[in-house]
């Protein structure tokens, strides 16, 4: 399946309903936003660009004046970054910003900045005046391949991550890759676990294709990161267009995700994404096992892979037990039924709703490392 360096463009389209929504557009640089944006008619509109504490200082002017010749005018919206700022609260200062300046529904909201920028800009366009348009601009590699395609927006309740939110569209993708390269490796490297998780639920040549380019990938090489970008983001794009309401194969995307969202809660948000869902992989892998779906093998190739990226597999500091209940906490339940994803083989996950607790419980045993 894997061919990405045979047909690579700049640019996918995805569908929603069997009709073109957006394009993902690949770039070096902000050099063809304009070019972008002028699509979307943004001559009359205002524009307000929301991004947070660490993004906006490098990014966050230079965007505004490139576009400011275009548009009829842009602000600037910055919050305090973190996922402990991915709340309600945060989404009432940016409604109050456009309230102030009078943004009504012609005008358009730029995401600029990682998953938790994203994710609360699309939930306060999605709401704001019943709904206005956003655009994603993402500058983390996890954002790029992951939280930015496919409409999923909302804020964490509490303790409870993206409990409140919504499915809408953004009217388009923008991928500057070069602000990959201001990211800290930890933070880099986190996105390599939304990037594996690819491989595994849906193509195992491109599975192996990240193993052989593991250093130029590490190294951040222009040309191997934008093949990996394109097939990642073409993987999560068809399968958004086959169930973009998640109510079939949009779940396999959860692989790694339901004992990794109960570790990313439990160890307060001190891992990050990436991370939890490198552990939740390992976790989901050594079930796929225990199950009789994937080899001892196989399951040994993807942990050493998954350690390959400096990803970590295991953690400590809390209990097994306090995993398996917050997984049942955890919205991807359904009529009080767990769906659980799980590998029939490297490339090819399937959604499982006959795990038990017992099952989950054995498998965070085996990720929960306490002395």
């Amino acid at each position: 399946m894997f061919k990405a360096s045979e047909n690579l463009s700049d640019r996918i389209t995805v569908n929603y309903e069997e009709k073109p929504c957006y394009d993902i557009v690949f770039s070096k640089d902000f050099s063809q936003i304009t070019n972008e944006l002028k699509k979307l008619n943004i001559e009359n509109r205002k524009l307000c660009i929301v991004t947070e504490s660490n993004v906006g200082p490098l990014y966050a002017e230079e965007l505004s004046e490139i576009i400011k010749p275009f548009c009829r005018k842009v602000i600037i919206h910055q919050f305090e970054a973190g996922e402990k700022n991915k709340n309600v609260n945060t989404v009432n200062k940016i409604y109050d910003t456009l309230i102030k300046n009078k943004f009504d529904r012609n005008d358009l909201l730029l995401a600029l900045g990682g998953g938790v920028t994203g994710d609360i800009t699309g939930f306060a366009a999605a709401t704001y005046l019943r709904g206005i348009d956003f655009v994603q601009i993402p500058t983390t590699l996890l954002a790029q391949v992951d939280s930015s395609i496919g409409g999923k927006t909302g804020v964490d309740f509490e303790a409870y991550k993206n409990m409140v939110g919504a499915f809408y569209m953004p009217k388009l993708v923008y991928m500057n890759l070069s602000t990959l390269n201001s990211l800290p490796k930890r933070e880099y490297l986190s996105g390599m676990g939304e990037v594996i998780k690819h491989g595994l639920i849906k193509d195992k040549e491109y599975f192996n294709w990240l193993n052989e380019n593991k250093d130029k990938i590490i190294d951040r090489d222009y040309t191997t990161l934008k093949e990996m970008l394109f097939v990642s983001c073409n993987i999560k794009g068809r399968v958004v267009e086959n169930d973009p309401k998640e109510k079939g194969e949009r779940a396999l995307l959860n692989f790694g995700h339901t004992v990794g969202h109960a570790v990313e809660k439990l160890k307060d948000f001190s891992l990050l994404h990436g991370e939890c869902v490198a552990i939740g992989m390992n976790a989901a892998c050594f079930l796929s096992m225990k199950k009789g779906f994937i080899s001892k093998k196989e399951y040994e190739k993807a942990v050493e892979t998954i350690k390959m990226f400096e990803l970590p597999v295991n953690t400590s500091g809390i209990e097994p037990r306090e995993v398996t209940e917050a997984t049942l906490n955890d919205k991807k339940m359904y009529s009080g039924i767990i769906k659980f994803i799980l590998l029939m083989d490297i490339g090819n996950a399937i959604i499982s709703r006959e795990i038990a607790k017992e099952d989950i419980l054995n498998s965070a045993k085996r990720v929960i490392v306490n002395e």
